[in-house]
């Protein structure tokens, strides 16, 4: 793995030494996200309604646990557990705190005025499964915006990423594990699911409550244009706020490991209280520095759409 996507260990948890293979499983005989949780919060004010998120299909009934789909995949990473990450998600197995938004907001001050604009993400990364048994399920840049796009979404961009830490209740402590073959491994997405469990179990905020700090993100930048064929992640923010992970463009479009999550944007943002595209907004010169640190993002809906059909262009 090249030096841009290593953890930074300064202010962080030591490492964990991970043992690979099925007693991990056995370890999770117990749905560590059901101790001491209270249910996901239904409603919030603000204007991140239910209406953003039609497109997400109700979970089915007998739908896969976070555990037994883990089981499923064991020996699978790559684009071949996408897939099967992908066919989850588009059938609605997606835990019931993942379904509703929360509002981040970005001000800028202009020579008209402050300018504010409010982005609807989901509260934490994707997940497969229930409240009480879920994991959460890294993806390629491909499979990412596929999902994305049949959800009406996008990723965020870096900026909004710092954002969305600076308004979190919960800010976890990141949870490198050792840098590893195994690192693309089922096994190390799991513990690394049990790991952020356990942390996030001694906030008494129920789940759904705005959280960072526990996975870098897939970011929208124009380096995914200016590097064809790669994925960009950025995030993973110490207590301080800065971030283990620089912008990075190192690893190839299909790569993902334990520490990347999504998280997604509703492609509906509020420009000073008025609904507008969220292409729209990163497209104007004089919106776009409240999303982005790069400047007007142009036809990014045409562009999101050829990545996410593999040409890049």
């Amino acid at each position: 793995m090249g030096s841009l996507d290593q953890p930074d260990r300064h202010g962080v948890k030591a490492l964990r030494t991970l043992s690979m293979g099925l007693p991990l499983m056995l370890l999770w005989g117990v749905s560590l996200a059901a101790t001491n949780r209270a249910q996901s919060p239904q409603t919030h004010l603000g204007p991140c309604g239910q209406a953003l998120l039609r497109a997400i299909p109700a979970r089915p009934a007998g739908a896969l646990t976070g555990r037994g789909f883990a089981r499923q995949v064991w020996t699978l990473s790559g684009p071949a557990r996408d897939a099967r990450v992908v066919a989850q998600l588009l059938e609605g197995n997606i835990p019931g705190f993942l379904r509703h938004l929360v509002p981040v907001t970005v001000r800028s001050e202009t020579p008209r005025g402050t300018d504010r604009v409010t982005v609807c993400v989901l509260p934490d990364y994707l997940a497969v499964g229930s409240d009480s048994d879920f994991l959460y399920v890294p993806l390629g840049l491909q499979a990412a915006l596929q999902v994305a796009a049949r959800f009406g979404y996008v990723l965020p961009t870096p900026k909004l990423v710092d954002a969305i830490y600076a308004t979190s209740p919960i800010k976890l402590i990141p949870e490198p594990l050792a840098p590893t073959d195994s690192m693309r491994s089922t096994a190390y997405v799991l513990h690394h699911t049990e790991l952020i469990d356990l942390e996030r179990a001694q906030y008494p905020e129920p789940l759904g409550t705005l959280t960072s700090g526990d996975k870098k993100d897939l970011v929208l930048t124009d380096r995914l244009w200016e590097t064809p064929g790669h994925v960009a992640i950025y995030g993973w923010q110490r207590a301080s706020g800065r971030p283990i992970q620089p912008l990075s463009t190192f690893h190839g479009a299909r790569y993902a490991d334990y520490s990347h999550g999504v998280r997604l944007v509703s492609r509906i943002v509020y420009v000073n209280g008025v609904a507008r595209s969220i292409d729209e907004v990163l497209a104007d010169n004089e919106l776009a520095p409240l999303l982005s640190r790069e400047g007007p993002l142009q036809d990014l809906a045409k562009r999101l759409a050829a990545l996410a059909a593999g040409s890049g262009s």
